[in-house]
């Protein structure tokens, strides 16, 4: 009798694993989502809330690769409006977003997701130089891959770097992390009655300039057909439910197809 309950238990267990819409992802994360409660520098306890909500996708199967920003460290380009050098003040940018890269790979360590930093800047202590196929080798044995020093190029942001990246390794959808869930017509903080959309296509942003990703990242997108939903990474259960196909945020790129995003 206990061998036959324990026979029809497995297929049943089975069943209960959700279906996946997206086996390989791309995160985008600004340096600013790392600050949590600070003003400067990254808070270990919303890392550490990163690293488990990454954690859960991961233990469903799906591969991530994640490309991290420095804003809470240092912005070249802030630093370039005051005198700066503009390919200076990016090269600092790319050092403070592999600090951030670092710091995120010990909180996913520390819950048990096996973690490579793969740095655009050849820094062999301390990171691993980016290479595609091992990237993707990375990624096929379970492993998360953080990505950083951006493009190890001046002038190109940490959005058009996720683009490239996610083009790179095979990624189905680019997931953009924000503080807000979606995409407005408006800054919702400041427009009460700002309308969030639920679809968009890239033109759109394009043509209405919405600060969501730079044009640059938006046009590697749209030539490539990957997807993009904007999503709020404040909610504890988004990203698992983004990989799930489950309507969050906002998506951007073509209603439906291979490639397609949340509702």
């Amino acid at each position: 009798m206990t061998t036959t309950a324990a026979t029809t238990a497995g297929p049943a267990a089975e069943a209960v694993q959700p279906a996946l819409r997206y086996r390989r992802i791309l995160l985008k994360l600004s340096g600013e989502a790392l600050l949590g409660s600070r003003q400067y520098g990254v808070d270990p306890e919303f890392c550490a809330f990163i690293a488990r909500q990454i954690a859960e996708v991961h233990r469903l199967g799906v591969e991530v690769g994640i490309v991290v920003g420095g804003g809470n460290i240092f912005r070249g380009l802030a630093a370039a409006a005051r005198g700066m050098d503009r390919a200076t003040g990016d090269y600092i940018g790319m050092l403070a977003t592999v600090m951030n890269g670092l710091a995120l790979q010990d909180a996913l360590e520390r819950v048990g997701v096996p973690t490579r930093v793969m740095s655009a800047i050849a820094m062999n202590e301390v990171a691993e130089p980016y290479i595609r196929r091992r990237a993707v080798r990375h990624l096929e044995k379970g492993r998360v891959v953080i990505f950083v020093a951006g493009t190890g190029n001046p002038y190109f942001t940490t959005d058009t770097a996720a683009a490239l990246r996610a083009v790179e390794i095979g990624a189905e959808v680019l997931l953009k992390a924000t503080k807000v869930d979606g995409v407005y017509d408006a800054d919702p903080v400041t427009h009460p009655e700002a309308r969030r959309y639920s679809h968009l296509d890239y033109a759109d942003l394009l043509r209405d300039q919405l600060k969501v990703l730079d044009a640059a990242a938006v046009s590697l997108c749209m030539e490539n057909g990957l997807p993009i939903v904007v999503f709020d990474l404040n909610a504890p259960d988004n990203i698992r439910r983004v990989a799930l196909g489950e309507p969050v945020g906002t998506r951007i790129g073509p209603e439906d197809g291979p490639r397609g995003g949340g509702q």
